[in-house]
């Protein structure tokens, strides 16, 4: 991918003869799609919506750089922000939103201090093969989507539901932080980029690389709602084979993130591999919230396809979270999603590509994806419960 190097020299460099210069990158990312989407009718009647839209799905632009410091250290910078491309009046540009951090690299590891993606969450790359268009599991099904910025911890109120599938009370009293889930999800998601965050990536050993991340307790509260948020993300993913094999597996552990004097926790496994006339890709994922009373427990896995024609591939992916398991039993939010589509290289900066993607809530679900066009309300995004968002679309993504 050709990308637009800016070289400049460091202010001290100038007085420095011979010393090296640091060399700052502008890059971006653009994924653009028109979609005739449709809304089924929710759960208690919700009336059904067709619409067009034209939506984007992780755009981003940023600039990085990176200084030789002399007997194989580096350090480096990145400062990444959203491109919202469309619907402005709901999506704000806000600096730095994206992966952004500060580090040092050498034949030791990585190691930078910031706000990136986590450990968990880069397991995403091993498996999610079948995305044409920004339509994925990824970020829906896997991962129940994600929350950026400041981590959800039990001093937020941002849960639009009015106590989901909780213990009465939970929801009142800040405890609910699953801004995305609106009508019952289970506390936050656990794929998510983390802020006030410590990370390390080890050197890469045949194959095989280990990452750590740790959330600072920044959210430390000693009146209201007392709590003493932090988290760990752990993953050792290996690659192999000439590249065709893939796999990793993390870890993660929330502390007090839901329920005071708690720790959720989960694991996940994803991986694939390219036989060549078809890329595998699988993935599954299970996660225990704390809550007043009891666990609940989340179990999500999926399956991806990709068939190579030319210059392109024929993409699919099926995906299924079931039911939540709370103290009071099964609940009825479980989703399935189905997609299937065709992208074609144009470049090796420019594709585009069509499909379709559908949804299948559960009468208590609202699952969606990113960048979904308001939904029967015309203001949120979110689905009411019950209700199957689906797409028909035609994308264009640009790499720069």
């Amino acid at each position: 991918m050709q990308k637009k190097l800016l070289t400049l020299a460091v202010a001290g460099a100038l007085a420095a003869p011979g010393a090296a210069l640091a060399q700052v990158e502008v890059y971006g990312f653009i994924s653009v799609a028109v979609n005739k989407f449709k809304y089924s009718e929710g759960t208690g009647g919700t009336p059904s919506v067709s619409k067009w839209d034209v939506s984007s799905h992780g755009s981003n632009y940023g600039v990085r750089g990176r200084e030789s410091l002399g007997g194989g250290q580096t350090a480096w910078f990145q400062i990444e922000q959203n491109a919202p491309m469309e619907r402005s009046n709901n999506v704000a540009i806000t600096p730095a939103s994206r992966n952004t951090a500060v580090g040092l690299q050498g034949a030791w590891g990585n190691f930078f201090i910031g706000q990136w993606t986590t450990p968990w969450a880069d397991l995403e790359s091993l498996w999610s093969i079948g995305s044409v268009g920004g339509y994925s599991p990824s970020l829906s099904i896997i991962g129940r989507r994600e929350t950026t910025g400041t981590a959800p911890n039990p001093n937020c109120v941002n849960n639009q539901s009015s106590g989901g599938f909780f213990a009465p009370g939970v929801a009142a009293a800040g405890l609910v932080c699953d801004a995305v889930e609106a009508a019952g999800g289970a506390g936050h998601p656990f794929w998510r980029r983390i802020s006030q965050s410590v990370f390390y990536y080890s050197p890469v050993f045949g194959g095989a690389q280990v990452k750590v991340a740790y959330q600072t307790n920044e959210g430390k509260a000693t009146q209201g709602t007392i709590a003493d948020p932090s988290m760990w993300s752990a993953a050792v993913q290996w690659s192999g084979m000439g590249g065709r094999a893939r796999i990793g597996a993390a870890f993660d552990a929330h502390k007090e993130f839901t329920t005071a004097g708690q720790t959720d926790k989960g694991w996940t496994v994803k991986g694939g591999y390219n036989f060549g006339v078809v890329d595998l890709g699988l993935a599954y994922e299970t996660m225990t919230y704390k809550i007043v009373g009891g666990d609940v427990d989340a179990t999500q896995w999926g399956l991806a396809l990709a068939f190579p024609i030319g210059q392109g591939a024929v993409r699919a992916s099926y995906a299924v979270a079931d039911d939540l398991e709370t103290p009071a039993g099964t609940t009825d939010t479980g989703a399935k999603m189905w997609t299937l589509g065709y992208d074609h290289r144009l470049s090796k900066r420019t594709q585009v590509g069509f499909g379709y993607a559908i949804i299948k809530n559960d009468t208590a679900a609202g699952f969606t994806w990113t960048g979904a066009p308001p939904a029967q309300g015309g203001a949120i995004n979110n689905p009411s419960p019950g209700s199957d968002p689906s797409t028909f679309f035609v994308s264009v993504i640009h790499r720069f």
